[in-house]
This record gives C-alpha cells, sequence and structure tokens, in this order.
C-alpha cells in the first residue's frame, strides 16, 4: 500500500523501496508496452467457453426484395477457422463473396441453405416465412448443433435447441456472419437465374429490390409468377 492511502498516526515508517522498485514508480510506461483492453468473446467463442463445440449460426437474406424467395443459411464454423473479410463481409465485391462464400463451405463443419418460396411469403407474411427458411436450414444441418445463434430480434420456433436471438448478430457472431455471406450468395445466384427466364425486370441487377428501375418495370409489364403480391407497390 502506498503512503498516501495509509493513516499518519498508526503507520510506521518503512523501509526505502529497492532500486528496481523507484525506477518502475518514476520511470514512464512507454507507450507500446501499454496493452489496450481485452476484447469480450464473440458469442460463439463464450459458447465455447462454456464447454459446447457445435454452434451454429443463422441468417437470411432477401426479406425486402419485391420479388423471389427469402434464403437462409446455417454454419457450424471450428474454432480455428481462418475466414479474413468475413467481419466486412457487406464491403466485399460480389466475385469476393462469392471466393469468401467458397471458404466457409471448405472450412465448416457443417452448413446448410434453404428457403421459403414466393407462395409461402404470401400466405405467411415476410417475418414467419424468414423463420421458417431459418428452420429448415438448421434442420438440414448434417451435425446437429447444440445451441443456435440467431441473427435478429426472433428465434425460430419449431427447433427443440437451445437458440440466442442477436440483434445486428452478423457483427458479433462469426457463425452469423458466415450464414450471412452463404444466404446471400445463393439468393443472388437464384437471381440472376430468375433474370435468364423474366429478363425485362432487371433482376441480375437489383437482385428484386425496389429500385426506380424494378417500379418501373412493374409499372409497364405488370408481375411475373416470382412477384410477391402482398408486397406494396408490386400489384399497384
Amino acid at each position: 500500500m502506498s503512503k498516501t492511502s495509509e493513516n499518519p498516526e498508526t503507520s510506521k515508517p518503512s523501509d526505502p523501496p529497492a532500486t528496481s522498485e523507484i525506477n518502475a514508480i518514476d520511470s514512464p510506461v512507454p507507450p507500446e508496452s501499454l496493452e489496450s483492453p481485452a476484447r469480450p468473446p464473440s458469442p460463439d467463442q463464450f459458447l465455447r467457453q462454456c464447454g459446447l463445440e457445435y454452434i451454429a449460426g443463422v441468417d437470411e437474406a432477401g426479406r425486402g426484395p419485391l420479388a423471389g424467395p427469402v434464403v437462409a443459411a446455417a454454419v457450424i464454423l471450428p474454432p480455428d477457422c481462418r475466414l479474413p473479410g468475413l467481419k466486412d463481409s457487406k464491403q466485399l465485391t460480389a466475385r469476393q463473396r462469392q471466393a469468401l462464400a467458397a471458404a466457409i463451405q471448405q472450412q465448416a463443419l457443417a452448413w446448410n441453405v434453404a428457403l421459403a418460396t414466393v407462395a409461402e411469403i404470401d400466405r405467411l407474411n415476410i417475418l414467419q416465412a424468414s423463420l421458417l427458411a431459418m428452420q429448415r436450414a438448421v434442420r438440414g444441418l448434417s451435425i446437429a448443433p447444440q445451441h443456435v445463434l440467431v441473427d435478429g430480434r426472433f428465434i425460430v420456433p419449431g427447433l427443440d435447441l437451445p437458440q440466442t436471438a442477436l440483434v445486428r448478430g452478423d457483427t458479433l457472431s462469426p457463425g452469423i456472419a458466415a450464414a450471412s455471406v452463404l444466404a446471400k450468395v445463393y439468393r443472388d445466384d437464384l437471381m440472376q437465374a430468375l433474370h435468364q427466364l423474366y429478363p425485362q425486370y432487371g433482376f441480375d441487377r437489383h437482385k428484386g429490390y425496389p429500385t426506380a428501375e424494378h417500379r418501373a418495370a412493374l409499372r409497364q409489364f405488370g408481375p411475373s409468377p416470382v412477384h410477391r403480391r402482398t408486397f406494396r407497390g408490386v400489384c399497384q
């Protein structure tokens, strides 16, 4: 305890500190020796520290578009995987995302992609259809997860598994971020294929999202069989 914290009436004089202690106190600490605060573990790391091995991240792509299915992916990553660019996947080009998706598929312990159709979206609503696609993605994994991390505010119904919903989960969990990449790449490829069937809508460019170009095409040609008729602006 330092002298400033001792009671002057009861404390006894202490021996002078050793030379090494004086140097340690009086010498300024070089900036490079200061350690930054330890980062808190990701949800995936925390669950591994609790003894779990198989943690699935789940995310969807395609809630906002006016056309096409909603796609979900589930991924179980190993603890030692190396996926450069995963945290910044939304800033990657389409080609870079394709390469990252291939790396995820190669390194993952298990992965699966599933979807909910346009008919299911119109019948259930987009939220319930998204959760249905997530349920299918998790159920299709070749390894049963011990815990599921779900992007968003809601857990996935119909799964008899421990789950945690994480708002902006793709920025917090590597497993969710990996699922986000797989879902987006799969859906983008699907919309590219739908462009071959319905080239007048420009699906290859906007992937079904409500751009000015897409809305203009809807006014000119009306909705196609792959448009979500319950969405505002599709049938008006």
